[in-house]
């Protein structure tokens, strides 16, 4: 069965930083695109950021670009969102998403195969 568990959710003021983790348990992904997506209340699930199956390729929605960073540890079977300079507007719940293929050219909602729980991100101003 396989499984993913963000962690490093939280509150934070503006400004503040915040690393999301998603462990994945029950398969290896390390030919799978994994990435970021997050739901703020009353708003659609948007792409935050995503990366290749090899980490050499990354790719981020605008408004995050140049404060967030994603990585991942395929040995670990994880993948990380390094969130800097954190605004009010970052408030949503974060959830991480595997895809079905290794390029993130196809990285969409559309795309995903596998879905973790949620974590909230709360930035107060």
């Amino acid at each position: 069965q396989v499984q993913l568990v963000e962690s490093g959710g939280g509150w934070m003021q503006t400004g503040g930083s915040l690393r999301l983790s998603c462990a994945a348990s029950g398969r290896t992904f390390s030919s799978n695109a994994m990435g970021w997506f997050r739901q703020a209340p009353g708003k659609e699930r948007e792409f935050v950021a995503a990366i290749t199956s090899g980490g050499r390729s990354t790719s981020y929605a605008d408004s995050v670009k140049g404060r967030f960073t994603i990585s991942r540890d395929n040995a670990e079977n994880t993948v990380f969102l390094q969130m800097n300079s954190l605004k009010p507007e970052d408030t949503a719940v974060y959830y991480c998403a595997v895809s079905r293929y290794s390029l993130i050219s196809s990285y969409s909602t559309g795309s995903i195969g596998y879905w973790g729980q949620g974590t909230q991100v709360t930035v107060s101003s």
